[in-house]
């Protein structure tokens, strides 16, 4: 049956193919483009390029609560 299982597998690998050959491509110029319209249009809300107040930072350490 190896004979079997290899005909399996390739009608496998053919349907990969015809299904990556339908995909509809994008220019990587286009693509670039288009994330660095994105990445204008949003800097505004960006914490990265604006900052982050401390009393919003999820990541500042937390303050320790004693009881004396």
């Amino acid at each position: 049956m190896p004979g079997a299982a290899n005909i399996v597998a390739m009608k496998k690998i053919v349907q990969q193919l015809r299904f990556e050959a339908g995909i509809n491509r994008v220019k990587v110029s286009q693509a670039a483009a288009d994330l660095q319209q994105f990445c204008m249009q949003n800097a505004q809300q960006d914490p990265l390029l604006t900052g982050m107040s401390s009393s919003n930072n999820p990541f500042r350490p937390q303050k320790v609560c004693s009881f004396l």
